[in-house]
This record gives structure tokens, sequence and C-alpha cells, in this order.
């Protein structure tokens, strides 16, 4: 089974995902914590909850928590692009962001082709 296949690996992923996003949002500007910076966590940890529920279920329920994890994937790019706009995140930190959302993006799209040919 190929990494891309293997849902698996993405539990990984967006675990250390959120550990990695968890530490650096307390650097983000206080202002912002209850706006900006709680969309950005409350995304990635849907993100989370919805792979861990989409396990759980079998068929049209899987496939519904997997696309609900999609969008709350999407929500996450659209905040880290405004925290690295804004300065909040360096170039640096914001390819390493990009690159572990991109590879928990080809993991995701690979689980829900899975789950759709099932």
């Amino acid at each position: 089974m190929s990494q891309a296949a293997d849902p698996m690996i993405i539990f990984t992923r967006t675990f250390d995902f959120l550990t990695w996003l968890v530490p650096m949002t307390n650097h983000f500007p206080r202002a912002q914590r209850f706006t900006v910076t709680q969309r950005l966590l409350d995304a990635a940890f849907d993100l989370r909850e919805h792979t861990e529920v989409a396990n759980l279920r079998k068929g049209s329920a899987r496939l519904a928590e997997e696309r609900l994890a999609d969008e709350a994937l999407a929500r996450v790019r659209v905040y880290l692009r405004l925290a690295q706009q804004w300065d909040w995140l360096t170039a640096g930190q914001y390819r390493h962001a990009a690159s572990m959302v991109a590879e928990i993006g080809r993991l995701l799209g690979g689980w829900i082709k899975q789950t759709q040919g099932m």
C-alpha cells in the first residue's frame, strides 16, 4: 500500500502538525488570540478530529467525515497564508507549515479516493 493510500500515516502527520502549530501560535500577536489565532487552531483541531471520526466510520459516513476534514484543511491553509502575510510566521516557518499541510492534503485526498472506490 502506498503512503498516499495508507490512512494511518495521516494520524501521525496531523499530530505532528498540531505539535508544531500550537506552540507557534503562542508567538502570534496577543490582540489576535481570540480571533484569527483561535480560528486557525479550531480548524487544525477540526481537521484532526474529523480524521479520527472518519476512521471509526464506514462507507458514506466515512466519506462525509473525510470531506469535513478536507474543509477544515482548506481553512487551515487560508489562516496560515494570512499569518504569513501579516509576518506572524517567517518565510521558513510558512514553508515548513505549507509542506506539512500539503502532505496532509495528499494523504487525505488518497484516503478520500480510496473510500470512494469502496
